[in-house]
């Protein structure tokens, strides 16, 4: 993750914004300008780590909205070098310590906690996803239903989860669904006019929930497959299908597939498992920040 690209800037620096952390009513009367703190975030239960990389982004950004002298003091964020992102971590474990101003500490603590606490709760997710389709030629893929605005940095904590990224935007990919047919007069007219004019490099994928509809799919040149709401059993006699094909068709699997299903999917025999709770569901995980004079 380019933590420095202009994508995140914007998203951290809203974030601040909306907090409005450079007025920090209570810091500014309670605390002594010029004290300094350390500052352990501690997990409070197990879990899988993502964002780390946004703290110093969040107090360097922080420095250019507040006016105050003390905002742009020097400041580091050290963590063990055995705590990353993507790493499991312990209830207990401190991930990261932030030495600075004690009103900066202050002011940017709830944006901190709120947005790794985030980011950690959709890792950790799709750790138990990955973990639970272990030992099978699935990958667990995440899917568009982000937080808006939120889409590259939950596309990234799924990546710290042990997931794999689908498309990140509706030009990346071609999914053909089942509004596009609709809408588009039929498989063969849809599939005839994506085929001829799709750029080099895009791959047709074919959104089926029949084997009716798998069968209309290949015939028409689909170069990949969604199982969309389709049983295990289903899914396996789908791949029976495919696999009959000279060609290779990558599949997936999804419809709010829940992890207590996810083995049976893959066991099935399809490459990915898409599931938009990964990052539409994921609880934020529990974190604190312990304050202490320097």
């Amino acid at each position: 993750m380019d933590w420095k690209s202009h994508k995140i800037e914007v998203l951290l620096e809203q974030a601040l914004i909306e907090d409005h952390a450079a007025e920090d009513a209570t810091a500014h009367l309670a605390i002594d300008p010029n004290l300094r703190a350390a500052a352990s975030i501690v997990a409070r239960e197990d879990m899988v780590v993502a964002g780390l990389g946004a703290i110093p982004r969040i107090f360097e950004i922080y420095a250019r909205l507040d006016p105050h002298p003390q905002a742009k003091t020097r400041f580091e964020v050290v963590s063990h070098p055995e705590i990353f992102d993507g790493v499991r971590a312990h209830k207990g474990q401190v991930l990261a310590v932030i030495r600075h101003n004690a009103q900066a500490i202050l002011a940017c603590e709830r944006v901190i906690l709120n947005l790794l606490a985030h980011l950690s709760g959709i890792a950790t997710l799709t750790r138990q996803f990955a973990d639970a389709i272990q030992g099978t030629k699935a990958h667990v893929l995440d899917t568009r239903k982000t937080v808006p605005g939120l889409r590259v940095l939950d596309k990234y904590a799924v990546l710290c989860g042990g997931g794999t990224n689908h498309r990140i935007d509706l030009p990346t990919g071609i999914l053909v669904k089942s509004n596009h047919i609709a809408l588009g007069g039929g498989m063969a007219a849809v599939m005839s006019r994506v085929l001829a004019s799709r750029k080099p490099g895009q791959r047709v994928e074919v959104e089926v929930r029949t084997l009716a509809q798998l069968e209309e799919a290949i015939a028409n040149g689909a170069e990949a497959l969604l199982f969309e709401d389709m049983t295990p059993k289903t899914v396996r006699r789908a791949m029976e299908r495919v696999h009959k094909e000279e060609r290779w068709i990558p599949t997936e699997a999804s419809g709010s597939i829940p992890i207590e299903q996810a083995r049976a999917y893959a066991d099935a025999g399809v490459e990915f498992i898409s599931v938009g709770a990964l990052t539409h569901s994921a609880r934020s995980v529990r974190l604190a920040m312990n304050i202490v004079p320097e």
